[in-house]
Protein backbone atom coordinates (compact mmCIF):
# COMPACT_ATOMS: atom_id res chain seq x y z
CA UNK A 1 0.00 0.00 0.00
CA UNK A 2 1.47 3.17 -1.10
CA UNK A 3 1.24 6.68 0.69
CA UNK A 4 -1.33 8.71 -0.42
CA UNK A 5 0.26 11.62 -2.60
CA UNK A 6 -0.66 15.48 -1.66
CA UNK A 7 -3.82 17.32 -2.61
CA UNK A 8 -3.26 21.22 -3.50
CA UNK A 9 -6.02 23.85 -3.84
CA UNK A 10 -6.46 24.36 -7.36
CA UNK A 11 -9.68 26.89 -7.50
CA UNK A 12 -11.60 28.76 -5.02
CA UNK A 13 -14.84 30.13 -4.83
CA UNK A 14 -17.50 31.88 -2.91
CA UNK A 15 -20.10 29.94 -4.78
CA UNK A 16 -21.06 26.08 -4.37
CA UNK A 17 -21.96 26.58 -8.51
CA UNK A 18 -18.58 27.52 -9.49
CA UNK A 19 -16.77 24.89 -8.11
CA UNK A 20 -19.05 22.29 -9.54
CA UNK A 21 -18.88 23.95 -12.89
CA UNK A 22 -15.31 24.09 -12.81
CA UNK A 23 -15.10 20.23 -10.86
CA UNK A 24 -17.18 19.07 -14.07
CA UNK A 25 -14.64 20.56 -16.23
CA UNK A 26 -11.73 18.29 -14.34
CA UNK A 27 -13.42 15.30 -14.22
CA UNK A 28 -13.94 15.36 -17.68
CA UNK A 29 -10.26 15.76 -18.24
CA UNK A 30 -9.68 12.85 -16.05
CA UNK A 31 -8.69 14.20 -13.01
CA UNK A 32 -9.95 13.49 -9.45
CA UNK A 33 -11.02 16.15 -7.31
CA UNK A 34 -12.80 16.93 -4.11
CA UNK A 35 -14.25 20.07 -2.72
CA UNK A 36 -12.88 21.20 0.67
CA UNK A 37 -14.58 23.92 3.17
CA UNK A 38 -12.46 24.61 5.87
CA UNK A 39 -15.18 26.19 7.87
CA UNK A 40 -17.35 22.35 7.38
CA UNK A 41 -16.31 21.08 10.66
CA UNK A 42 -15.81 23.73 12.59
CA UNK A 43 -19.34 25.64 13.94
CA UNK A 44 -17.49 28.13 15.61
CA UNK A 45 -15.89 30.07 12.85
CA UNK A 46 -17.03 32.35 11.02
CA UNK A 47 -16.55 32.28 6.88
CA UNK A 48 -14.30 34.87 5.07
CA UNK A 49 -15.37 35.50 1.63
CA UNK A 50 -13.98 32.69 0.00
CA UNK A 51 -14.29 28.94 2.32
CA UNK A 52 -14.65 26.69 -1.04
CA UNK A 53 -11.28 25.12 -2.43
CA UNK A 54 -11.02 22.16 -5.01
CA UNK A 55 -7.86 20.28 -4.59
CA UNK A 56 -5.93 17.52 -7.00
CA UNK A 57 -3.50 14.93 -6.15
CA UNK A 58 -0.50 17.06 -6.69
CA UNK A 59 0.62 15.44 -10.47
CA UNK A 60 -2.12 16.71 -11.89
CA UNK A 61 -1.80 20.64 -10.81
CA UNK A 62 -0.46 22.07 -13.98
CA UNK A 63 -3.28 19.94 -16.00
CA UNK A 64 -5.61 21.21 -13.63
CA UNK A 65 -4.53 24.81 -14.34
CA UNK A 66 -4.34 24.61 -17.67
CA UNK A 67 -8.27 23.95 -18.15
CA UNK A 68 -8.81 26.19 -15.31
CA UNK A 69 -6.95 29.20 -17.35
CA UNK A 70 -9.24 28.29 -20.25
CA UNK A 71 -12.63 27.97 -18.47
CA UNK A 72 -12.14 31.44 -17.14
CA UNK A 73 -10.75 33.11 -20.41
CA UNK A 74 -14.01 31.56 -21.58
CA UNK A 75 -15.85 33.27 -19.18
CA UNK A 76 -14.67 36.37 -19.60
CA UNK A 77 -15.44 36.77 -23.40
Amino acid sequence: MGAELPRVSVFEADEMVQIQIVKKKLEDAGIACSVSNKYLNNLLATPTATALKLEVNIHDEQKAFEIIDHYLAEKEN
